[in-house]
């Protein structure tokens, strides 16, 4: 594929905002008292929505501003389509949102952040490796 630098430059910004989240929600992870739940999950989704956004960039596919994760995937050509599960995202979708502001939802639980960070390590894993080490920095 060949890609012009400032499309380059561009998919770069999307992994490094993604890596940032995804280093956010593990970092989190790891506290024990007083655990942010809703920040780990709120981050998970933004890693995998951003590593979406990088991959669409890279196919040079336009999408629109929103943060659903399901709906930015079906934009991506079947042949770069990363095997991810639909239903995984479609969990992770209602943290955009739902974790940053006060209604009425359940509770966080430690194992749904817990999840979020599975959904999001492999998202990262598999796009990482469509993208390839040299835009990634592997």
């Amino acid at each position: 594929m060949n890609i012009r630098p400032e499309q380059l430059k561009l998919i770069k910004q999307w992994v490094e905002k993604a890596e940032e989240d995804f280093r956010t929600a593990e970092y989190l992870l790891v506290l024990k008292e007083d655990c942010p739940l809703n920040s780990i999950c709120f981050h998970s989704q933004q890693c995998v929505e951003k590593y979406i956004k990088a991959l669409l960039v890279y196919c040079s596919i336009q999408f629109p501003k929103t943060h659903d994760v399901v709906e930015l995937l079906n934009l991506v050509p079947d042949n770069y389509r990363p095997d991810l599960s639909i239903d995984a995202l479609a969990l992770i979708n209602r943290y955009a949102v739902d974790t940053r502001y006060p209604q009425d939802w359940e509770i966080i639980t430690r194992q749904e952040a817990e999840e979020s960070v599975t959904i999001a390590k492999d998202v990262r894993q598999k796009i990482r490796m469509l993208l390839g080490g040299s835009i990634t920095g592997q």
